[in-house]
């Protein structure tokens, strides 16, 4: 099976990691963090590619934090790059920046509406605030624009798919 690029995004506590595309991608016991600074040297001009890639290994690292500060200069470089803008929402959850993950994810729907993980991603946030209602809305849609998805449904369940009388 491929491996998601998706590296790291813990939207639920499962044993694996859940990818956009709904399969799920175990993660590695120990971070993969133990590299030599020599061994990836950064660029004279740091580039918003080589960014996002500095980025995406600290994420797979688990280390978030570090992570949204490296992608945070790559957002600046290139503003309303999708694939920054999820990356860096991804960061900024998983190191319990909520509402920075929020932006980030609106920021990205404002690039493409369709993007179903986004709406996901955007509900856990939206969930995380205690915008239950908002975040009730992202998840139908992202299990409207990829029905299949049991990570979409399964988020959608968990929240309570109607909503209540009081929001």
């Amino acid at each position: 099976m491929p491996v998601c690029n998706a590296v790291d995004a813990r939207f639920d506590d499962s044993p694996a990691v859940p990818c956009h595309d709904g399969r799920m991608q175990q993660r590695a016991s120990e971070p993969e963090d133990n590299r030599d600074s020599d061994s990836n040297p950064a660029p004279e001009h740091e580039s918003a590619y080589w960014l996002l890639q500095r980025g995406r290994e600290l994420l797979h690292g688990r280390h978030h934090a570090q992570a949204a500060i490296v992608l945070e200069r790559a957002a600046r470089l290139e503003p309303g790059k999708a694939s920054i803008l999820e990356a860096l929402g991804r960061a900024y959850y998983n190191s319990g920046q909520h509402d920075r993950s929020r932006e980030a994810f609106e920021q990205l729907l404002e690039v493409d509406p369709s993007a179903h993980y986004a709406h996901y991603a955007l509900g856990q946030s939206l969930k995380q605030l205690g915008r239950r209602r908002e975040a009730r809305t992202h998840l139908r849609l992202a299990v409207a624009l990829s029905p299949k998805s049991p990570l979409y449904r399964g988020a959608l369940d968990r929240l309570g798919g109607a909503l209540p009388a009081d929001g």
